[in-house]
């Protein structure tokens, strides 16, 4: 049985915002192993995510940014649970990096199932074309525009995006990180972005 000290479950909650009985425990099953004991966490942390899937969440706060040249910027809806952690500064600057991303990367829309039918459609059709002129046989035509459709879902919904400041990281798992440090389900409700001279 591994002693674990005060310190050593103070610096694993300063590191991941568990709670206190959380680190303890995780330090003591991975033996005293930092990184071992932030992988468990992660790991509930995906679990208690899942678990809070069906939680309305219906409070939160309107991120925005205006980029430095004064021609872009973004409003952003950013919902939790409770006020509590709509107040909470891990939360409030998860918005301000969503909207500064939505800024960058200018998504269309927040998942695949908010992008109208009507785009993509005329995403498929482009595909459909593209697959035809390469000259692709008839039997994998679909699967190719399909597999097409997926990475431009990818490219272009801000939950499958990279995020721009850590492209090794999506805007899903950026999300998920703070849910499972607040204990709280959170979501994208809705963005827009202005850009000067935009339709």
């Amino acid at each position: 049985m591994v002693t674990i000290s005060a310190q050593d479950v103070k610096a694993l909650r300063d590191r991941t915002a568990a709670g206190i009985l959380d680190c303890r425990n995780a330090l003591q099953e991975a033996g005293g192993d930092h990184e071992k004991a932030i992988d468990l966490l992660r790991t509930r942390g995906a679990a208690k995510i899942a678990k809070r899937a069906g939680r309305t969440t219906s409070e939160g706060i309107i991120g925005t940014y205006v980029h430095h040249n004064g021609k872009v910027a973004v409003l952003l809806e950013l919902n939790s649970e409770t006020d509590f952690v709509a107040k909470n500064p891990e939360f409030q600057q998860l918005a301000r990096d969503l909207a500064m991303h939505i800024a960058s990367a200018a998504p269309l829309a927040v998942s695949a199932e908010h992008v109208s039918a009507d785009d993509v459609e005329r995403e498929r059709q482009v595909y459909m074309a593209q697959v035809a002129e390469e000259g692709k046989p008839e039997n994998i035509r679909a699967k190719i525009v399909e597999g097409k459709l997926s990475k431009w879902f990818k490219e272009t919904t801000l939950l499958d995006q990279p995020f721009v400041k850590d492209s090794e990281l999506s805007i899903k798992e950026m999300i998920d990180s703070v849910s499972a440090k607040t204990g709280e389900k959170i979501s994208v409700a809705r963005f827009v972005r202005f850009q000067v001279g935009g339709a």
